[in-house]
């Protein structure tokens, strides 16, 4: 996943003409790649460090390095991205380690919306998930960076496959009755 601190983005969306999709103030622009192995683990995650880490400069000492995005109440735009997790084969992108379409949609939208319930979901945007994308960014800096969230344990992936069957079986019970 990479970050862009900037002062202003952005989105067209090309594929619907020249159409305004979203656009954000000061905050930060994140390119969201989802791997085959990401899980609702590294969403969660990964929403704490985007709402967390501290990129921007405190406007009252100059300091920088010092505040977050919830710390100054940035806004931030999500772009999906499914390119990041290419590895070449010679000359061609190989994309086997993203994930594919419908799986990674739902992931994405679980960050989404993971963001919107630990900050402000309003400061909360995003352009339209596969579609091909024209993105303009005004960097302060500018500052990219790389961002994965840790492997898990074994135990932690037993623990969340517990959970979600759990979840399903609930789910179920619920519609029979």
């Amino acid at each position: 996943m990479l970050n862009h601190s900037k002062t202003r983005l952005i989105l067209n969306i090309h594929y619907f003409g020249d159409e305004l999709v979203g656009s954000i103030g000061r905050g930060l622009c994140v390119l969201v790649g989802i791997s085959s192995d990401d899980n609702a683990n590294d969403v969660d995650w990964m929403a704490r460090k985007l709402l967390n880490i501290r990129l921007f400069e405190d406007p009252a000492n100059g300091k920088r390095w010092s505040q977050s995005v919830l710390d100054q109440r940035l806004e931030l735009l999500c772009v999906s991205q499914f390119t990041l997790y290419h590895r070449m084969k010679g000359n061609r992108p190989d994309f086997s380690r993203a994930m594919q379409g419908p799986d990674a949609q739902a992931l994405y939208g679980t960050l989404l919306a993971r963001l919107g319930s630990l900050y402000e979901a309003d400061k909360i945007k995003d352009g339209r998930f596969g579609a091909m994308m024209q993105v303009h960014i005004q960097n302060d800096g500018p500052v990219t960076l790389e961002i994965e969230s840790p492997a898990q344990s074994q135990a932690e992936l037993d623990k969340l496959k517990r959970a979600t069957e759990h979840k399903a079986k609930s789910k179920k019970e619920v519609e029979g009755q």
